[in-house]
């Protein structure tokens, strides 16, 4: 055995020498000298026989120089930094704890999930200074360098979400938050593979990571992966994961279908969306629930009536509102009452002198009332509209061209065509969504008290916007808006998503949330004053529980866990130190008792 197996700085050693210049002054010091005094003449008087062997008989009978050497004996050996060889992991004092939070680890095994074996797992690996990061929106660091105490209070309180997680901005996070020797843990069931940069990138730091797999449960999962609407239905896609042939049902309101998946199938069956907030229900009995249902809110009167006013029909515009799904169109010539209750009154091709004062303020009245107005252009537009239309017409005009369009739901990937003949004229409040090339408004907005005004700037009958194949999605778009009605899609939403709500308190599956957004993390409905919305978890690759294990896998995940076990040196200088303390005390000590302190 050589000295590097035991010293780390063997050449502290050399602190040794200093033990001989005491060795030194202790054999130079005289004898002392006897002499017989006169008052002890009854001690009896003697030469004592000199030692045969002065040298070892002076180091024998002095104490004190033996426990000087031991304390030279003993800081040499401290410099040379004595140690033993312990596991890294023995060592590491800082610890950065990366938990998944994803959907997924809810999947059962044996009366528990896969996140009760990760928490449980988690609370082991706390050291002195814990960070904890969880894979919520891409890596939430929920505590940062805490006591072993408030780490595993944190981690008490946390539980798995109903939305897709993201593995490996967690770890990039846990990367930035440890230290030179930091220790990162993740706890997982590893699904997928895009967290192995991420792990690659944190080793290549020379951070010890170590991975901990929990992937129990989940071989024969059945749940929805897909929805899509179409109209007043919605799409529902089920997925079989399993290794034999499986038949569900699926339930919504009072519709029921049946479904019959092989191994890897996916079916899909279309049913009516029912008013206000529904589920679809899976009757399957798998170890992940979380995708066996699919929430479905709607507006709680799906019909949107539509009073259009006007003096020639135009027909083009009642047979494309026709055409919508749960649009109800009413067709009153002026002069004429407006009796009845309406979402959307059209005022199109009104011959001025017919139209009634009450006709105009029946507009103004929905709008206070929540409900949306829209004037549709015409050579002569009636100066009786006033505030309800929202621009200052001028000549008609001829030749120009469609500007900018802005991005909105009412007017994306639509096609507006330059119009054969226009009203010229200024806006007067409200936004311009379509305008033309001499700053005329061609499609304009405004949100008013509750309500929406519309401006619509082709002159129907001179117009080739109403044969495009657009036109019908236009005015669906249009009468939605003016109703206040989102589309089905634009209620729906998948967990993991940010919605706004405005500032207000939105009532969801975990309780109240105030905000201006809220991330949908729970499946569920979401709820406020004005307006509802839900989230359900529709991932393939979350509900793919039947996750293999690591050291089975190729490539770069099975290589990740095929790492060496780094043992490192435990100095023991504190020990050492510990003894020389103890050895100059004993000295001290010594000193007292024969009399020279």
């Amino acid at each position: 055995m050589v000295l590097s197996d035991v010293l780390l700085a063997p050449l502290g050693l050399a602190a040794l020498l200093l033990a001989v210049p005491i060795v030194v002054l202790y054999l130079v010091r005289p004898d002392p000298q006897e002499r017989t005094l006169p008052t002890f003449r009854f001690l009896v008087a003697g030469e004592r026989q000199q030692s045969s062997t002065p040298f070892l008989e002076r180091i024998a009978r002095s104490l004190l120089l033996a426990l000087q050497v031991l304390v030279v004996l003993v800081l040499a050996v401290g410099l040379a930094t004595p140690y033993v060889t312990v596991s890294e992991r023995a060592t590491v004092e800082e610890t950065v704890v990366v938990l998944d939070t994803s959907a997924s680890m809810q999947t059962e095994a044996d009366g528990e999930t896969r996140f009760q074996r990760a928490v449980a797992a988690a609370r082991g690996e706390v050291t002195g200074s814990t960070s904890v990061v969880t894979t919520t929106d891409g890596g939430e660091v929920l505590l940062q360098r805490g006591t072993p105490t408030t780490a595993r209070e944190t981690l008490a309180g946390l539980g798995p979400t109903d939305a897709p997680g993201t593995l490996g901005g967690a770890v990039s996070q846990a990367t930035s938050l440890a230290g030179e020797n930091g220790r990162i843990v993740v706890l997982s069931d590893f699904a997928g593979e895009e967290w192995t940069t991420a792990i690659t990138t944190a080793r290549g730091r020379g951070l010890s990571v170590d991975l901990r797999q929990f992937d129990r449960g989940g071989d024969a999962n059945v749940g929805f992966v897909d929805r899509r609407f179409t109209g007043s239905k919605v799409t529902l896609s089920v997925k079989n994961y399993g290794d034999a042939t499986v038949t569900r049902t699926v339930r919504l309101g009072d519709a029921q279908r049946e479904l019959q998946l092989g191994p890897d199938d996916v079916g899909s069956v279309t049913m009516p969306v029912p008013a206000g907030g529904s589920e679809a229900r899976l009757d399957s009995d798998d170890s992940f629930p979380a995708d066996d249902s699919v929430y479905v809110a709607a507006p709680p009167d799906a019909a949107v009536d539509v009073l259009v006013v006007t003096n020639d029909r135009n027909r083009y515009l009642t047979t494309a509102l026709s055409v919508v799904d749960r649009v109800n169109v009413t067709v009153r010539q002026p002069p004429t009452t407006i009796q009845g209750e309406y979402d959307v009154i059209l005022y199109s091709n009104v011959e001025p002198s017919a139209l009634l004062p009450g006709n105009v303020e029946s507009g103004r009245e929905l709008v206070e009332d929540g409900g949306g107005v829209a004037v549709l252009a015409q050579d002569d537009l009636p100066q009786r509209y006033r505030d309800l239309l929202l621009v200052d017409p001028g000549e008609t005009r001829t030749g120009a061209t469609v500007g900018q369009t802005a991005q909105t739901q009412l007017t994306r990937g639509i096609d507006f065509q330059p119009p054969e003949e226009y009203v010229a004229g200024s806006l007067r409040s409200g936004s311009v969504q379509v305008g033309l090339s001499d700053g005329t408004p061609l499609i304009a907005t405004d949100d008013r008290s509750g309500g929406r005004v519309m401006y619509y700037g082709y002159i129907e009958d001179r117009s080739s916007f109403k044969f495009n194949y657009q036109y019908p999605v236009f005015w669906k778009r249009a009468v939605y808006y003016l109703a206040d009605r989102e589309p089905l899609p634009a209620l729906n939403h998948e967990t993991g998503e940010t919605v706004r709500f405005g500032n207000t308190t939105v009532e969801g599956p975990d309780g109240p949330v105030t905000g201006n957004a809220v991330t949908l993390q729970r499946a569920g409905h979401y709820r406020s004053e004005s307006r509802q919305v839900s989230a359900s978890l529709l991932d393939e690759s979350e509900s793919n529980t039947a996750v293999e294990a690591l050291d089975r896998r190729s490539g770069t995940a099975g290589n990740l866990t095929r790492t060496e076990r780094r043992s490192v040196p435990q100095p023991l200088t504190e020990y050492v130190a510990l003894g020389g303390l103890v050895l100059v005390l004993a000295e001290i000590g010594y000193l007292r008792r024969r009399g020279d302190l």
